[in-house]
C-alpha cells in the first residue's frame, strides 16, 4: 500500500471546518474551532539534527512484532528477555539494520540530546497499564549503544506517581541517565498560542534535540483514544487541561503540528503488551484490560494511532460495546492530524509489517 501523505499546506480553514463537522455542535465549541490564529513556535525553538545527520523517516510504515508467551506468569508485565527481543526485531525490521545499536543509530546521533517520554498515568496507585520498564530499559540501552552518552539522555513523565507507575528508576537505569518529572510547570520556552490558547512545552522536550515517544494503546474517556499523539501533546505541555474541550479535537492535532514538537520527535515505540478498550485512560477496570502481546515501531504517529484506534474498536465490537463514535467520543483529531500532514490516517494507505516470534 502507498504511504502518500496529505499536502501539509492544507488550509487552516479546511482543517478547522472539518473538525467542526466531525466533532459536532457542542456548546462553546464553535468559538474554539473558528479561531484562525494558532501560532507556530518561533523558528529558534525548532530543533535541527546534528550537522550531516539525517534521521530516518518512513511515513505510513509500521512494524508490529508479536509473541504469544511474552507475559510473566501473573499476566501483568512482560518478560525482560522477550521484550528486548521483540524490540530488537521490530527496530531491525523497520530500519533494515542488523542489530539494535545500528537500528537506533538511524534515529539518534552521538551528539544528540535524547528525551524519552514514557506514559505511566495508568500505572499509578496499583494500576498496571503503564509503559513497562522491560521495554524502556532496552530502549535506553539501544540509544547508548548508538553512541549517545548516558548523561545526554533524559527519561521523563508528568508526575512522580506516573513515573513510578512505569517501574523505571535511577536504580535500574544505566549510570548517568537523567530522570525527570515536570509537573506541568517546568518550561523555559517563550509562550506560544495554539488555537488562541497560551501554552508552553516543557523543558525536557525543548532541551532535547531528539525525542523517542513510548506510548500505549488505550481508550480515553474524553478524546476516545490515547496513543502516540496525545502522549506528547498532553504529556509534555504546561496546561493540558486547557486542551480537552470538544473531545480534545482538533487540539491534539494542532498541538502536535507545532514546529517545537515536529522538529524533535523522531521515533514512536508502542508498548502493546496489553491494551485498554474501555474505561481508560486509567486502569480502574481490569476486566476492560486485555493482553495484546505486541511491540510496534514507526516514525508516523498518525498511522500508529489509526492502527491503535482500530484495535480498540475491534475489542469494543467483540465485547458488544458501541463504537467510539456512537459513544460520543470518536478520536477525530487523528484524521485531522492526517489532514495537517503529520502522518497517514487512511488505513488503506498504511503499510504494516507483522512479525510473529
Amino acid at each position: 500500500m502507498s504511504a502518500d501523505r496529505v499536502d501539509p499546506t492544507v488550509s487552516r480553514r479546511r482543517v478547522l471546518g472539518s473538525a467542526a463537522v466531525l466533532a459536532g455542535a457542542a456548546a462553546g465549541a464553535a468559538e474554539l474551532l473558528t479561531h484562525r490564529n494558532a501560532e507556530a513556535a518561533p523558528a529558534s525553538i525548532a530543533a535541527s539534527p546534528p550537522a550531516g545527520f539525517v534521521p530516518m523517516a518512513a511515513p505510513g510504515r509500521i512494524v508490529k512484532v508479536s509473541k504469544s508467551d511474552v507475559m510473566m506468569p501473573n499476566g501483568l508485565f512482560p518478560k525482560e528477555e522477550a521484550a528486548r527481543t521483540m524490540l530488537e526485531r521490530a527496530m531491525t525490521e523497520l530500519t533494515g539494520e542488523t542489530d539494535l545499536a545500528k537500528a537506533f543509530a538511524r534515529f539518534v546521533h552521538k551528539d544528540d540530546k535524547v528525551a524519552i517520554k514514557m506514559n505511566g498515568i495508568a500505572g499509578q496507585t496499583g494500576g498496571t497499564m503503564a509503559t513497562n520498564k522491560e521495554l524502556i530499559l532496552p530502549i535506553v540501552a539501544g540509544v547508548i549503544a548508538a553512541g549517545v552518552p548516558a548523561s545526554n539522555i533524559v527519561v521523563y513523565e508528568q508526575y512522580t506517581s506516573f513515573f513510578n507507575g512505569t517501574r523505571v528508576s535511577a536504580k535500574n537505569l544505566p549510570a548517568g541517565v537523567v530522570t525527570a518529572v515536570h509537573g506541568n510547570k517546568d518550561a523555559t520556552m517563550p509562550e506560544i498560542r495554539v488555537l488562541n490558547i497560551p501554552t508552553k512545552f516543557v523543558r525536557q522536550l525543548t532541551e532535547a534535540t531528539a525525542v523517542i515517544n513510548v506510548a500505549l494503546i488505550k481508550d480515553h474517556s474524553i478524546c476516545g483514544y490515547t496513543g502516540c499523539l496525545k502522549n506528547i501533546t498532553h504529556g509534555s505541555s504546561i496546561n493540558p487541561h486547557d486542551f480537552h474541550q470538544h473531545n480534545a479535537s482538533p487540539q491534539i492535532a494542532a498541538l502536535y503540528s507545532q514546529d517545537v514538537v515536529k522538529s524533535r520527535v523522531r521515533l514512536h515505540i508502542t508498548d502493546g503488551f496489553k491494551l485498554i478498550y474501555d474505561g481508560g485512560p486509567l486502569d480502574k477496570n481490569p476486566d476492560r484490560r486485555v493482553g495484546h502481546g505486541s511491540v510496534y515501531v514507526t516514525t508516523d504517529p498518525v498511522a500508529m494511532d489509526t492502527i491503535g484506534w482500530n484495535e480498540v474498536e475491534k475489542w469494543r465490537a467483540d465485547k458488544k460495546l458501541p463504537t467510539l463514535a456512537k459513544a460520543g467520543r470518536e478520536p477525530s483529531y487523528i484524521r485531522i492530524a492526517g489532514e495537517l500532514g503529520l502522518g497517514v490516517a487512511d488505513k488503506e494507505q498504511i503499510r504494516m509489517r507483522e512479525v510473529t516470534l
